[in-house]
Parts: C-alpha cells; sequence; structure tokens
C-alpha cells in the first residue's frame, strides 16, 4: 500500500543541531516550512530540499527529508536536475538574496522561463550573511558595510520586480515574524503547479538588524504594509481607513487614499486579482514601498503556463511511440516469417 502516514512538525525535523545565531529570522522560517510540509500529503522520501552557499543553504540539514547542499549560486541549476529525472517529487529550494539574484541571477531568470515546478523560498536579509556583512543584490542604496564603507552605490534588485518581470506563474511575499502568514503562503506555493517564489522578508540581528523593522515592527506595520488577496480591495492602516485607487486613465497611478474623505468607499478601492493573465497589475504592486505606499505582502500572482518537466516527457514519449511504430512497420515490410510461441 502506498498510503501516506500522517505527519507531525516534529517528523520533517532533523536530529542536526541547528546553527544560526540565536534571534535569526530563519528560526522561524524553518518552523513554517517544517509545519507545512507535514500538512502537503507527501512521505518524507517524496520531498526534496535543495540549497546553494549561504546562512538560508543550511536548511536542508535540518529538514528530515532529501536534501542537497550544493555551490554558489547554482541551486537552481540542480533543483532542476532533480525535478526532471524525477516529477514525482516536490522539489524545494531553500537560498538567499546573494545566493539567488547575484552568482545566482542567470540560473533564477532561466528556471522562472522554463516554469519548472518547483517552489523556491528566497530568504531576504538584504546582506551577506555568511561571508561577514557584506552587501548584497538587494541591500538599500547607500548601506554602509564591510565591502561598502563609505555606503553603497547601487540601487538594490526587487526580487518581486525581477520575478514578474521574467514571467514567474507564481509569486508571493511575506515576513518572518508572521509564521501562520509563512504557512498560508508556502501552501499555496505547493499547490501550485510550475513554478512558484516566495520571498521572506528576514532579519539579520548580526548584519543588517532591523532592516525590515518598517514592515515588521508590530507598532508600524499596519501602516506601512498591505495584505492583497485575490477578490479583494487593497485596504490597509491600524484602523482599515486607507486604501489603493487608480487613477490616470490610460496610464494608471496607484494613489493612496483616506476611506471616508472626498467621497472615498471601499467599492472606489483597487480589487486584486492574483489570476489576471496579464502581468500588469502584478507588476505595478512590485513598485509599492514605503513611503509612498504601502508595502504589499501576499501573492501578487497566481497563473496557469504549460511547464517545462511536462513538456520534455511528453517529447520523451511521442519519440519512442514513433520508434515503436517504426519498428513495428519494418518488421512488417520486410518479408521476413516471425514465429511465436
Amino acid at each position: 500500500m502506498n498510503q501516506v502516514p500522517t505527519y507531525t512538525k516534529k517528523d520533517f525535523a532533523s536530529s542536526q543541531e541547528i546553527r544560526w545565531c540565536p534571534g535569526c529570522g530563519n528560526y522561524s522560517i524553518l518552523n513554517a516550512i517544517q509545519t507545512t510540509v507535514a500538512k502537503i500529503g507527501k512521505r518524507r522520501e517524496d520531498v526534496c530540499f535543495v540549497s546553494g552557499i549561504g546562512c538560508s543553504s543550511r536548511l536542508p540539514y535540518y529538514m528530515n527529508t532529501y536534501g542537497m547542499h550544493t555551490i554558489h549560486g547554482r541551486a537552481l541549476g540542480f533543483a532542476s536536475g532533480v525535478k526532471i529525472q524525477n516529477p514525482n517529487l516536490s522539489v524545494w529550494v531553500a537560498t538567499g538574496d546573494g545566493d539567488a539574484l547575484s552568482i545566482g541571477g542567470n540560473h533564477f531568470i532561466h528556471a522562472i522561463r522554463r516554469n519548472l515546478d518547483l517552489n523556491i523560498v528566497i530568504f531576504n536579509n538584504e546582506i551577506y550573511g555568511l561571508t561577514k556583512g557584506q552587501y548584497s543584490p538587494t541591500s538599500k542604496y547607500g548601506l554602509v558595510t564591510k565591502s561598502s564603507p563609505y555606503g553603497t552605490a547601487e540601487e538594490p534588485f526587487s526580487p518581486a520586480s525581477l520575478a514578474i518581470g521574467s514571467g514567474a506563474t507564481f509569486f508571493a511575499r511575506t515576513i518572518d515574524n508572521d509564521i501562520k502568514h509563512i504557512q498560508d503562503i508556502l501552501m499555496r506555493a505547493y499547490e501550485h503547479k510550475g513554478i512558484s517564489i516566495v520571498e521572506v522578508l528576514q532579519n539579520c540581528v548580526i548584519f543588517n538588524d532591523g532592516a525590515h523593522d518598517t514592515y515588521a515592527d508590530r507598532t508600524i506595520k499596519e501602516e506601512n504594509t498591505v495584505r492583497i488577496e485575490h477578490g479583494k480591495p487593497m485596504i490597509f492602516g491600524a484602523n482599515k481607513d486607507k486604501g489603493i485607487v487608480l487613477t490616470g486613465g490610460a496610464t494608471p497611478v496607484a494613489k493612496v487614499v483616506k476611506i471616508g474623505e472626498n467621497g472615498i468607499t471601499e467599492k472606489d478601492l483597487l480589487v486584486h486579482d492574483e489570476k489576471q493573465e496579464s502581468p500588469l497589475l502584478a507588476n505595478l504592486l512590485t513598485t509599492f514601498k514605503h513611503p509612498t505606499h504601502p508595502l504589499p505582502l501576499g501573492i501578487f500572482r497566481d497563473v496557469d503556463r504549460p511547464r517545462y518537466e511536462e513538456a520534455v516527457y511528453k517529447q520523451i514519449e511521442d519519440v519512442q511511440k514513433k520508434k515503436t511504430e517504426r519498428t513495428v512497420r519494418d518488421v512488417l515490410t520486410s518479408g521476413d516469417t516471425w514465429v511465436i510461441n
């Protein structure tokens, strides 16, 4: 029988000692991943975690599943091979903002282009933590680090903009101090058939402490973030009295308004549509950030598109079928006598 056992979070926790700094946001992400994977209905031997290099990339050691700790920036190349070789595996990639978007940037965009059924979790702490505090592709402009003692002179990458712009069929953003939200997003990522990318805003207490406080601090987060939910108007604020409207006609502009002022009601607000085939709305959301707009948390986009591994196996089946038909035809037209005992 192939009945899947009933698992708990503890079943997916390995015996390895967890070696992250006390207070690191990675602990809550690991907790959420272990809890979610226990619920997805897959045997442990049918789950594989792949990582590259970085603090986040230690995660496969802490999962009681198959795992691969690979080389810097190449996790998606290994994960792609794993998924193509065994499409029945649930393949997850644990990566960081440096691992995925710097040395691994080429693999990142091409994995998206192929739309493999991979679940990519980006631990975004906006710093290189494992190598002791150099600035990363997502570090804020002007950030003083060991490799930028006078402040960075580069604009940061937006993982959301890069993913949506590369054609991601699923992108979501969450934050490390909301484990329930992480779990909900990870489950939706697993349910999506195709590439799923989950950016987790994660705090590095040693080298970039407080990088996400504008969105993580419980005293101000409601004013600075908006939870986007499919089919619901974009409302935010501690008193749920603010929202987003579109103005500008042919060239729409997203504007923050106060509900009740100037005749604005909930019916006037922008309604989120994660299933929209066009990436226009998702792209617009990637531009939202403090102080002009609330930062969106939730699923930006979730659409269907053909998957690479399905196309590859369809090609293999077609070639095998043609070879079989050709062999039978050659035998029937050869004039040879075949005796079947």
